[in-house]
Parts: structure tokens; C-alpha cells; sequence
């Protein structure tokens, strides 16, 4: 097939995790209720947060901007996927595959930051706790996400443009999203500033902040192990189970997808896979950070108490 360059193409077509009919309305409404699970956990998560003042605080500053991070994460695949399976069609127009590329790159470097930061923010509160206040003020919160924000954009636009110079003569996409990796798969011209530049973006966004993650556990490690009582050991640990438990969740998935060369594995398994921390994961999150957590869980009941209280003055 003669190669054409991206731009001329009009539409690709997205076979999704299963190319049997009858499976279509299990898929369909299994995502479905992982989508409004995820949303509306979410938006428990910030509505809780924010309505609590003493919830006003860098760990839940961080919590909050996560959960918001991760509803637009799983809002950028999942609805079209929706979409294709409720009116049977794989195709996606693209514009509507570089733009849903462009912001899940976005989201999926986001997310890595946001949790790089919040292991962070727990190695000054267990390691400096009475720098705490002092190291982590507001002004330093801020830049920490803003910075994430900026840099996270600055990447996605960047890969965007890069691969949308590539040429192409199949327009089939193996997958249920739009995905850097697998449009680079499926070109016919040379890819290799492509791919050096997905590799040296993996390393650079996706090593480092895990290696910040790693030092950062080992010194809390290090901190823990020092406390004389075993109460306050657990206490320590306990801030950071939620956030160590999301972490080996979201990079073991993206290392096991990632990592492992395109014929170590099928398409379609990799597409499974990838279900864990573009799905799994954001669904999840709320649920870890709340049912160990006594503050979230207070917030939450006050929240829900308030909402009734209106809602029966409302009716």
C-alpha cells in the first residue's frame, strides 16, 4: 500500500479489546460503570476536600488535583469507546485521534507527576515534620502542580506534532484509544526521531519521577524504622499505604504495556493490559484514599449528610 502522510488521512478505525459482536454489550456496559464509578468517586474526592476546611492541606491539595486529573484521564478514551460500541462503528475522524492523543499523553504524564509529588509531600511530613509547614506553604504547592501542568503540556504538544509528520498506509489501530505508541507502530516511513523520542520522554518523565518515588520511600523507610514505637511506625506507614498501593498499580501496568517489545506480546493484550492504569486505576483511587482514611471518610459523610438535608428541605 502506497505510504500517505497522516494529515491526508480522513478517518481511523479503533478495533477495540474484542472484535466479537456478542461481547460488545459486555464490554459496553462494564466500561460504562467503571466510567460513572470513576467520575462520581472523583468528584466525591473534590467536593469532600473542598468543602472541609481542615482538609485545606498539601496532602489533600495534591489528592484533589489527582482525582481531577483522573477524571479527565479516563473522560478522554472511555466515552468514545462508549460511543463506537453504542453506533458500531470503529471509526474515529483525525482530528478526533490527535486530539484524544494529544490530551491522554497529557493526563497519562500528569498523573505520573502528581504522584511523584505526593511521594514528596510524604517524605517531608514523615522525615521533616517540624519543617512540614515551612518547606510545603502554599506557594510551593502550587508550583509543584502548575510546574507539572506546564511540563506535561509542553511534552504532549510536542510528541503530537512529531508524529503527525509521520506517513501511513493503514489506518487500523489495534487498540480502544488513541495511543502515541501504536500510530508510531503503524507507520511506513522512518520512525526513528520518533521513537528516540518516545524512549528518551519515557526515561526523562517516566524514570525520573520514579526514581524520585524510590528515594523518596526509601528515606520515609529509613525515618520509619528509626521511630521507637511500633504504633507510631504503623501510624507513619498508614499515611502512605493509599499512595504506595496507586503507585505500584500505575507503574507496573505502564512498565509491563511500555516496556516489553511490540512481538513480546499481542495488540490485543497489550490493549488489556493498558485497561488497568487507563481504567482500573482511576476507578480505584477514591477507594484507596478513603476507606483507610479517617478524615476523607468524615468529610465524606458530612458531604453526603449536607446533600440530604437539602435535598429534603428541597422537596
Amino acid at each position: 500500500m502506497r505510504p500517505i502522510n497522516l494529515t491526508n488521512v480522513s478517518e481511523f478505525l479503533l478495533l477495540g479489546l474484542s472484535e466479537e459482536s456478542e461481547l460488545q454489550p459486555l464490554i459496553y456496559g462494564l466500561f460504562l460503570s467503571m466510567y460513572l464509578i470513576t467520575v462520581f468517586g472523583n468528584l466525591f474526592i473534590i467536593l469532600a476536600v473542598s468543602s472541609e476546611p481542615h482538609l485545606h492541606t498539601p496532602m489533600y491539595f495534591f489528592l484533589s488535583n489527582l482525582s481531577l486529573v483522573d477524571i479527565c484521564f479516563t473522560s478522554t478514551t472511555i466515552p468514545k469507546m462508549l460511543w463506537n460500541i453504542q453506533t458500531q462503528s470503529q471509526a474515529i475522524t483525525y482530528e478526533g485521534y490527535i486530539i484524544q492523543m494529544y490530551f491522554f499523553t497529557l493526563f497519562v504524564v500528569l498523573d505520573d507527576f502528581l504522584l511523584t509529588v505526593m511521594a514528596y509531600d510524604r517524605f517531608v511530613a514523615i522525615c521533616h515534620p517540624l519543617h512540614y509547614t515551612v518547606i510545603m506553604n502554599a506557594w510551593l504547592c502550587a508550583l509543584l502542580v502548575l510546574g507539572s501542568w506546564i511540563i506535561s503540556i509542553l511534552d504532549s504538544f510536542l510528541q503530537t506534532f512529531m508524529v503527525s509528520r509521520l506517513s501511513c498506509g493503514v489506518v487500523i489501530i489495534p487498540h480502544y484509544f488513541c495511543e502515541l505508541k501504536q500510530l508510531v507502530q503503524v507507520a511506513c516511513s522512518d520512525t526513528l526521531l520518533n521513537d528516540t523520542m518516545l524512549y528518551f520522554s519515557a526515561v526523562l518523565l517516566g524514570g525520573a519521577p520514579l526514581a524520585g518515588i524510590l528515594y523518596s520511600y526509601s528515606r520515609i523507610v529509613s525515618c520509619i524504622r528509626g521511630i521507637s514505637s511500633s504504633q507510631g511506625q504503623y501510624k507513619a506507614f498508614s499515611t502512605c499505604a493509599s499512595h504506595l498501593s496507586v503507585v505500584s498499580l500505575f507503574y507496573c501496568t505502564c512498565l509491563g504495556v511500555y516496556i516489553y517489545p511490540a512481538n513480546a506480546h499481542s495488540s490485543h493484550s497489550s490493549a488489556t493490559a493498558s485497561v488497568i492504569y487507563t481504567v482500573v486505576t482511576p476507578m480505584l483511587n477514591p477507594f484507596i484514599y478513603s476507606l483507610r482514611n479517617k478524615d476523607i471518610k468524615r468529610a465524606l459523610k458530612a458531604l453526603f449528610r449536607t446533600a440530604a438535608i437539602k435535598g429534603s428541605q428541597l422537596f
